[in-house]
């Protein structure tokens, strides 16, 4: 089961993600530069986070004109199971592969802590190895984290079960102090129309290890593995 990741100038997670996919699933990761006009084979692509370009612009925007993401969107046309984490989602909105935008924090801060996600969908390729309601424990880091999409977006999200998290608390309730960057609906995190293209701002690749903390990260990214093999 192969997975390429997508590194761009600023990528910082790449090489977490390397690691939570091929330490923690056994997954062959292969780094994939942003010049490249080719993605290989892969089972799956992941667009790590960091500040790719140093955030010029907004977070995500000169990325979503480099060579490799022509690669990426005929990939997805394919039906290839795409997953962008954090500054990945914000390239993938950026790049027009999900709907809506990634804007700043409220606060104005970056905010780097736990959160608590609620799993709203439990399906392959991203979140089979969940159930409904599941509440998912693992870190945010980011400056513009809060979604945002205007409400006929919002009710075709809504509509077609394309909310794949959202912010909530411990309980699983979702409420204005559970969603940490103000986010529409408390969106943590979507699909596509066609379901193989998710965006998210939490961190799964960080919460792989039980000596750090939680590992709740392994339901997504087992997920994005299992559906890779049963395709291989």
């Amino acid at each position: 089961m192969s997975i390429a990741v997508v590194t761009f100038p600023g990528s910082n997670c790449d090489d977490d993600a390397r690691y939570a996919l091929e330490a923690g699933m056994g997954a062959a990761v292969t780094l994939v530069w942003h010049t490249a006009t080719e993605l290989g084979n892969p089972d799956a692509v992941v667009i790590p986070g960091g500040f790719s370009f140093g955030d010029y612009l907004r977070s995500g925007a000169l990325a979503a004109h480099s060579p490799v993401m022509a690669e990426v969107r005929a990939y997805a046309e394919r039906g290839g199971p795409v997953l962008g984490i954090c500054n990945g989602f914000q390239i993938l909105t950026e790049s027009g592969l999900l709907p809506g935008q990634l804007a700043r924090n409220p606060s104005l801060k970056f905010q780097c802590h736990y959160v608590n996600v609620r799993v709203e969908r439990a399906v392959a390729p991203f979140t089979s190895r969940a159930a409904v309601g599941d509440v998912l424990s693992m870190p945010i880091a980011h400056n513009e984290g809060s979604y945002y999409a205007d409400a006929a977006t919002l009710e075709v999200l809504e509509g077609e079960g394309r909310v794949m998290l959202r912010y909530c608390d411990a309980a699983g309730t979702a409420s204005e102090a559970a969603n940490v960057n103000g986010s529409r609906n408390a969106i943590a995190g979507i699909v596509n129309s066609r379901g193989n293209v998710m965006g998210m701002m939490p961190h799964p690749e960080r919460a792989v290890e039980s000596l750090l903390g939680p590992v709740d990260g392994l339901a997504l990214l087992g997920s994005l593995v299992d559906a890779g093999r049963r395709a291989a």
